[in-house]
């Protein structure tokens, strides 16, 4: 009889029968290890949860009274004998790639995760393992992240040029996550941030869990239209196109998100400014952390699935696509319904480590915009 492995995935989430917990799962269960507060991984319902402690304050304001237990990064907890440790993934403020370990088998369960620092989530860390469980929301070659400062110069400039030509500047991103990036990356000599009331709840929430981030002023009924206008705007994905946009006009409206990198995603918002800014690893980050885990196999959640799982077992990996309802948190973008392929030849800059059997590779250009080319965006 084959061995049994330690997590396995089951129609209420990722389950380890010996531990007799699951990890982020979507349906209530007794026993919750979560990788991150957004609301795909971090359901109501649990009878008891376990998470990093900075995402504390921030499960108790989207989930209410709930039991919950917050460890550091590094922390062990043992559950039935079962080994369980947090370390960065680098996606928002508070995530964490779940480490679990039993008789010298050991799993990775990633979450979601970006391997670029962005000066406010602590920085991911690849953790060797034996399997690796992935997420693949952007992993596809035309997926490559500019640096952030790249990015925000060009947020700054164009708020700085609103400004001059009497626009107010209304920026759209996430509330967890994209929503404090943005803040701690402006530049305040220009003016002051105004927060709707979702963005400004989760800023509370992390301020009460001791996280320092730059002032911001909440928009409420009596604020001074005109004073607000002077500043930017930071508002969520739900707010575009409502009443509570269109009264700070004439404005210049910002979409921040991975998908900003399609053809049409822009147009599709309406938003005069596109930024390619996502908190999720690109096409080499996703390669690469994969890389650096050492994994003999690989499991991919959600994104690319089909197209990445083909790639990955193409350049030598033992790579699985497996179905859960883990999802899109950059507000905008879905995968495509029919994914192009994406095939792989020799390379020498991709590194599989001592001992490894992986071929290295590099892309080959396949043409099309793969947003454009039989995809859709919601």
């Amino acid at each position: 009889m084959p061995k049994k492995p330690l997590l396995e995935f089951t129609d209420k989430g990722i389950y380890c029968a010996i531990g007799k917990f699951y990890i982020d799962p979507w349906k209530p269960v007794d026993d919750a290890v979560i990788t991150h507060a957004h609301a795909d991984h971090a359901y109501w319902g649990h009878k008891h949860y376990l998470a990093h402690h900075l995402s504390r304050e921030v499960l108790l304001y989207r989930l209410g009274e709930i039991q919950l237990q917050t460890v550091e990064y590094g922390e062990t907890v043992i559950k039935n004998g079962v080994q369980i440790s947090l370390f960065p993934a680098g996606h928002v403020i508070g995530s964490a790639q779940i480490r679990v370990e039993h008789q010298g088998e050991v799993w990775v369960v990633s979450g979601d995760y970006k391997v670029e620092d962005d000066g406010i989530s602590t920085p991911f860390e690849p953790v060797r393992c034996n399997h690796f469980i992935s997420e693949c929301t952007f992993g596809m070659p035309v997926y490559q992240w500019k640096p952030q400062v790249e990015i925000f110069n060009d947020v700054n400039n164009w708020w700085r040029s609103n400004v001059e030509h009497g626009l107010a500047t209304v920026i759209v991103g996430y509330s967890l996550g994209k929503a404090q990036r943005i803040l701690q990356n402006l530049d305040l000599s220009i003016g002051n941030v105004y927060t709707h009331g979702v963005i400004e709840n989760t800023n509370e929430a992390l301020r009460r869990n001791g996280v320092i981030l730059n002032p911001t002023t909440r928009i409420t009924p009596e604020s001074v239209k005109e004073e607000v206008r002077k500043g930017i705007i930071l508002a969520p994905p739900s707010s575009v196109g409502t009443p509570w946009m269109r009264k700070f006009g004439p404005y210049s409206f910002g979409y921040c998100s991975g998908w900003m990198a399609i053809r049409g995603a822009k147009r599709r918002r309406a938003a005069d400014r596109g930024f390619v800014l996502s908190d999720h690893a690109d096409w080499d980050g996703l390669v690469s952390a994969i890389d650096a885990t050492g994994c003999d196999s690989v499991y991919l959640t959600h994104g690319y699935t089909a197209t990445f799982t083909r790639y990955l077992n193409e350049i030598g990996f033992d790579a699985h696509e497996v179905h859960t309802l883990y999802g899109d948190d950059e507000g905008v973008g879905s995968v495509p319904e029919e994914e192009p392929e994406v095939h792989a030849v020799p390379h020498p800059a991709l590194s599989k480590g001592e001992g490894s059997d992986k071929r290295d590779v590099q892309i080959l250009s396949f043409g099309e915009d793969l947003g454009e080319a039989g995809g859709r965006l919601s």
